[in-house]
């Protein structure tokens, strides 16, 4: 079987402003699905709302095309999938403390340690993977953590090429047997049931609860003070 690196579709550069940004160019030029780019460094990569990505030489910085198929799980669900790649990446390289946060952040100790980025444009559906390796941000009102100092031994070149690997996996799987076996991986790797969150909505307002797993579509559910359910389909979520 030929892989998507042997295809030339699996490239590292060593600056860019944003790999997401040039996955974007390289779809609307006809990149087929597979193809991935990691940049060393990034002068203007950028995560969800629009929010700044700080990205020195050292962290993983690397994003990849899918294209939306008929008869495809929805596409949001992808978050997920991308969610359950990157940890099952981490997990078996060592790290097996990671924990997942609804939809697709990463956390470490409770304190994130990769954020995922997904874009759309047409068919073409971008996903951007940023890991804190030998540095972390600091973040007013967000705890952050990185892998150094964590008898982490491994570099960022390393965690692309099992991320590769890892992702197509859980892609096909997707494809093939729906969001079950993504939903089902991801709660095992989420944070305990019962945990105290808040979820900030695009209205403004804010929900908190307990998590409760997510519904059968991906969505978050939480079990709020009165026992009720509420499912959440967007929002910032956060540990409380």
């Amino acid at each position: 079987m030929v892989s998507a690196a042997d295809k030339g579709l699996v490239r590292t550069i060593a600056e860019t402003g944003s790999t997401n940004a040039d996955v974007l160019a390289l779809a609307a030029a006809g990149a087929p699905e597979g193809s991935w780019l990691r940049a060393e460094r990034q002068t203007a990569g950028r995560g969800r709302q629009g929010k700044p990505w700080s990205s020195p030489i050292g962290n993983l910085y690397a994003s990849t095309l899918v294209r939306a198929r008929p008869g495809d799980p929805p596409a949001a669900s992808l978050a997920l999938v991308c969610a359950v790649a990157l940890a099952e990446t981490i997990t078996s390289l060592g790290c097996p403390a990671v924990t997942i946060k609804w939809p697709n952040d990463l956390l470490l100790d409770n304190a994130k340690l990769a954020g995922i980025l997904l874009e759309r444009h047409g068919d073409a559906i971008v996903a951007g993977f940023g890991v804190n390796l030998a540095s972390h941000p600091s973040i007013e009102g967000r705890a952050t953590a990185s892998l150094a100092g964590r008898l982490w031994v491994h570099s960022a070149a390393e965690l692309y090429e099992h991320l590769v690997a890892d992702f197509a996996t859980w892609l096909d799987i997707w494809r093939r047997e729906g969001l079950a076996p993504v939903i089902s991986r991801w709660e095992r790797q989420a944070h305990p049931s019962g945990t105290p969150l808040i979820a900030n909505l695009s209205d403004g307002s804010s929900v908190p609860g307990k998590y409760d797993g997510l519904a059968s579509d991906g969505a978050l559910r939480l079990r709020l003070a009165d026992g009720t359910a509420r499912v959440i389909h967007a929002a910032d979520v956060f540990l409380v």
